[in-house]
């Protein structure tokens, strides 16, 4: 006989919750294979209308693009090859102390356009690297992590980009910092950090390298605008 203290015991462990990680956002384009790694350690291939939950990491495959939705209103679109973990995820409209996003690239490139918690509280988002973070002024900017992995990317001198990370600004502007030294670029600028002992820099626009998308994941069908679109029938994402 089981005596009842334990039983008891047992009968209620039975009924401990698991707990949930918070839903940040939803796959709303996808072009290939796009996995996720979750908190727990689990991993499964994701579609459109998938949920992406805080402390998922995103991986895109060859040739696959995909665009997540945040609740916030924020967008971010994933390059082929990409790895980015949500690290942290907290908006409540009613409550703006609480937010949070913060997103680690791992590997990669991205775009992405902040939504109402980089309007109300732009310190409270980042987004980070191994060679510097980037930091949001209301903003619709492109980061591209090089790693003896960009040689598909064009260069008007027609050589592969430098290892380190190159950003670009549409609107808005970000802040680009480490251990070296911060700067500022403004829309229409173009930056660059090799590594996390030297200093970020800005890059003349005819040197700088512009993360591009394809117009069938940057559109958003039906609403008018897609993210950073002015009606052009390409986006440059």
């Amino acid at each position: 006989m089981i005596p009842a203290a334990f039983a008891a015991l047992a009968l209620g462990l039975t009924w401990i919750p698991v707990a949930q990680a918070a839903t940040a956002g939803q796959v709303t384009h996808l072009s290939g294979t796009l996995s996720a790694k979750r908190a727990d350690g689990t991993s499964k291939l994701l579609a459109v209308k998938s949920e992406i939950a805080e402390g998922d990491t995103l991986a895109t495959e060859v040739d696959t693009y995909a665009r997540v939705k945040f609740a916030d209103g924020g967008e971010v679109v994933l390059r082929p090859g990409t790895q980015l973990k949500i690290e942290s995820y907290a908006y409540n409209a009613a409550k703006p102390e609480s937010d949070s996003v913060i997103m680690s690239m791992f590997k990669g490139g991205l775009r992405a356009v902040t939504g109402l918690v980089g309007k109300r509280n732009r310190e409270k988002v980042s987004f980070q690297t191994e060679t510097a973070t980037i930091g949001i002024r209301g903003t619709h900017f492109g980061a591209l992590l090089c790693q003896n992995d960009c040689g598909g990317v064009p260069t008007t001198g027609g050589t592969p980009p430098p290892n380190g990370l190159h950003v670009d600004v549409t609107s808005g502007a970000i802040v680009m910092s480490n251990a070296a030294g911060t700067i500022q670029i403004n829309a229409g600028q173009f930056g660059f950090v090799a590594n996390a002992n030297t200093p970020p820099v800005p890059v003349p626009p005819q040197q700088g390298i512009q993360v591009t998308m394809p117009s069938s994941i940057a559109q958003n069908k039906g609403s008018g605008k897609g993210i950073g679109k002015s009606g052009t029938e390409e986006c440059k994402m």
